[in-house]
């Protein structure tokens, strides 16, 4: 299990950027049987209520790259003062080459900064912090640009029932740098691949080619339409994993770290639903009002992207200057999901130069 800590690093800002199409849960109707009091249970229970669409000229590197060049304006930071590009991504733009190469390029970074992808969804945005703190660690650097961004609605089939409604798209960009007096940041990663068939796209890889075969549809035992060029979720097996993991490892972390969970300020999960996140927070027996969950319901699941959507979505009031309480919060942020992997970090979080969300703009 990988733990570590690191001295005097730190988030300095984030930026999210959805796509302007909006479609909400009440559209999805036909898909539950004209059934409005199942939609009503759903809003009310999931938290389902809109999610944000990229249009087909549309990618995660685009949305991505308009993150990027807000955070850097932002900041008042150079592309050539940028030492690594880490874009954490399910649906990049191409096999090869990566999408950190291609932002590195539209970007104009220089050719001694660093850039690679990471091919992680849902708890791909802790492991990416966790490489960008371990690259400034190392010493050879003082500044890492983290993307994280996918377009899952175009993995996900419109008649499955199980995934139709859940996954919007959206890209982030997150700066950590070098600050001295920051103090202690704790991470622990870990991963369970006997699970990797619950959250998985069977046909598109080099194990299973497209062919007109893949793209047949099928009906599973539970009515859902799909073909093996989708996403295929098992619910039950991903909610199980969930909570029967996360809070331990979250308590983990917590011990690891020598703190309490009341001097957490906020527990920032992976926002894959408002049930599952409220009963991870149920089980780590904190306020609910700490566990924020407002994001899935305006953007939707967005993956990689959500932890820093919904940073940016809920907590810009308190951790972007606006807050004349507390100049810094100590907050905990959880990923997991497909692979199956997490990776949770403990964080104390500053005044933020830049934190903020946006529409993209053509």
């Amino acid at each position: 299990m990988p733990a570590n800590q690191f001295l005097d690093i730190s988030l300095t800002g984030s930026v999210t950027v959805v796509p302007p199409n909006v479609r909400s849960i009440e559209e999805d109707v036909d898909l539950f049987g004209g059934n409005i009091r199942q939609i009503e249970r759903l809003k009310k229970t999931l938290g389902l209520n809109e999610r944000r669409i990229a249009s087909s000229n549309i990618t995660s590197l685009d949305l991505c790259e308009q993150a990027a060049q807000v955070l850097l304006g932002q900041l008042n930071i150079k592309s050539s003062d940028v030492d690594g590009v880490l874009f954490v991504t399910q649906t990049p733009d191409h096999s090869q080459p990566s999408n950190a190469s291609l932002l590195h390029g539209r970007l104009g970074c220089d050719t001694d900064c660093a850039a690679l992808d990471v091919g992680l969804g849902c708890s791909g945005f802790v492991y990416a912090l966790w490489l960008a703190y371990s690259i400034i660690a190392n010493g050879s650097s003082q500044r890492v640009l983290l993307l994280a961004g996918d377009t899952l609605s175009r993995l996900v089939h419109p008649k499955d029932r199980a995934t139709a409604s859940l996954f919007g798209d959206a890209g982030s960009a997150t700066m950590i740098e070098k600050r001295e007096g920051a103090g202690v940041s704790w991470f622990r990663l870990g991963t369970d691949g006997r699970g990797s068939n619950s959250l998985i796209v069977p046909a598109g890889g080099a194990r299973l080619p497209l062919s007109q075969e893949t793209a047949e549809e099928y009906t599973d035992d539970d009515g859902n339409i799909r073909t093996k060029e989708n996403l295929f979720m098992d619910g039950s097996e991903v909610f199980n994993f969930s909570i029967e993991v996360i809070p331990q490892e979250i308590k983990a972390l917590l011990e690891y770290a020598g703190a309490s969970k009341d001097t957490v300020d906020y527990f920032l999960l992976h926002q894959a639903n408002r049930y599952m996140v409220h009963n991870i927070g149920k089980r780590l027996k904190v306020g609910l009002d700490r566990c924020p969950v407002d994001s899935f319901g305006a953007f939707g699941n967005v993956s990689s992207a959500s932890i820093p959507g919904a940073l940016a979505y809920e907590l810009a009031d308190q951790l972007s200057g606006k807050c004349k309480n507390k100049s810094s919060h100590q907050v905990v942020f959880s990923g997991f999901g497909v692979g199956l992997s997490w990776g949770s970090c403990l964080l104390t979080v500053p005044e933020l130069d830049c934190l903020e969300w946006r529409v993209y703009e053509a």
